[in-house]
């Protein structure tokens, strides 16, 4: 395939993924200034123009507080919004500011991408989060939090765990009880690692098959946590 083909094919595909955003999808920005501060902030999807550049609504100003000065041309944004239709599926592409519009509404116009993923959530697609759980180790029960999570697996954060005594492939259970309007999930899964840190015990958890399908409906809405 020449040069040009292959070129040709690369940007089709673009367009092709980037087609599977609709207008008005809810989608997420997630933002890094220069300095290393990140926000993440849920937006809506307005549409693209091919070659040129993409619209998404500005944030509400309630929830960007401070943040909303960094809002300007040059930041770095990644954007991810679920696929209607495609269960597991999220779109998502890394941009800059390319400036703000006021009029007729408030508008990020964002350079257009050089490249649109499509990331299937039952691979293996690891998505940062703060979700508040209990686990229950051995008949006794803990407070935790999930700092990141993927269809396979999770890390469990548990505050002054350092008590807690279990080998590697010990079985667990993770009871969710409010998260983004899913209640009482619950998970099955087995201990991989685990590392005492300054403020408890770090757990790198696998799930069971069994857990599949709460997982991806957990997976789903973490990708749409806002800041």
């Amino acid at each position: 395939m020449s040069d040009k083909s292959m070129k040709k094919e690369g940007a089709s595909r673009l367009n092709r993924n980037l087609t599977l955003l609709h207008h008005g999808a809810v989608v997420t920005l997630d933002m890094s200034t220069p300095a290393g501060q990140r926000g993440k902030f849920r937006s809506t999807f307005i549409g693209y123009l091919p070659k040129n550049y993409v619209l998404v609504q500005y944030p509400e100003s309630s929830k960007l507080g401070n943040f909303s000065q960094y809002i300007v041309e040059g930041l770095g944004v990644t954007v991810r919004g679920l696929i209607e239709g495609h269960e597991g599926a999220v779109v998502a592409f890394v941009s800059n500011v390319k400036q703000t519009i006021q009029i007729p509404s408030r508008i990020i116009v964002l350079e257009f991408p050089r490249e649109v993923s499509l990331q299937n959530l039952r691979s293996s697609m690891r998505i940062e989060t703060y979700i508040k759980a209990n686990i229950k180790i051995k008949d006794e029960n803990w407070a935790t939090v999930i700092s990141d999570i993927s269809v396979s697996g999770c890390q469990l954060m548990i505050n002054n765990g350092e008590k807690l005594t279990f080998a590697d492939d010990s079985p667990i259970d993770i009871v969710i009880e409010d998260f983004q309007g899913l209640t009482n999930i619950k998970l099955k899964a087995e201990v991989c690692n685990s590392r005492v840190q300054s403020d408890g015990v770090m757990l790198g958890v696998k799930f069971d098959e069994s857990s599949k399908l709460e997982v991806t409906k957990l997976l789903q809405q973490a990708v749409m946590l806002p800041g």
